[in-house]
């Protein structure tokens, strides 16, 4: 017991072309287990060259020989499901684009601390700063330092008759 798997040269091929053409590390290594099974390698000494475990080569070579190269491929990703439910993001998209001044805040530029202590309150879901940051980097958003300007404390219309004057004094020869 321990040895091998016979592949055909088409086999060897179509492992060889899936290793090198998948992203995935675990897919690589995963042809790989088949590759030197052919070369009549044992399960142990498998596991030892690749740092994994016998039982990992034993359930690898089983998924070869039920489903072929197709069952080398994980079905699923591997981690927990996010807590962060559908609602919760549509509602994180809403408030991102909402003035935090119209509800009711002191403040005028969200920061991922008040987004996050907001949206805690609103559903009932609380995430660190960084998991929000991650969120709203993972749906498009960014974050950047906010340009501060008197916009709302001046005299807009003194603002903007003093700024032409100064674009046609530059224009003057």
């Amino acid at each position: 017991m321990g040895h091998g798997i016979r592949l055909t040269h088409d086999q060897w091929d179509e492992l060889d072309r899936v290793r090198f053409r998948t992203p995935s590390a675990d897919v690589f290594r995963n042809c790989l287990m088949i590759l030197m099974s052919d070369s009549r390698d044992t399960i142990a000494s498998i596991a030892k060259r690749l740092g994994c475990c016998t039982k990992t080569v034993s359930n690898v070579r089983r998924l070869y020989r039920s489903g072929g190269v197709q069952a080398l491929c994980p079905i699923k990703p591997p981690g927990r499901k996010p807590r962060a439910t559908p609602e919760f993001i549509a509602q994180m998209k809403q408030v991102v684009g909402t003035n935090p001044q119209s509800l009711g805040y002191g403040f005028s530029v969200w920061s991922a601390t008040r987004l996050a202590g907001h949206l805690a309150e609103a559903t009932g879901l609380s995430f660190s700063d960084d998991q929000m940051r991650r969120m709203l980097k993972q749906h498009g958003y960014s974050f950047q330092r906010p340009k501060h300007t008197m916009k709302g404390k001046r005299d807009e219309i003194a603002y903007e008759k003093a700024r032409k004057q100064l674009v046609r004094l530059k224009k003057k020869p």
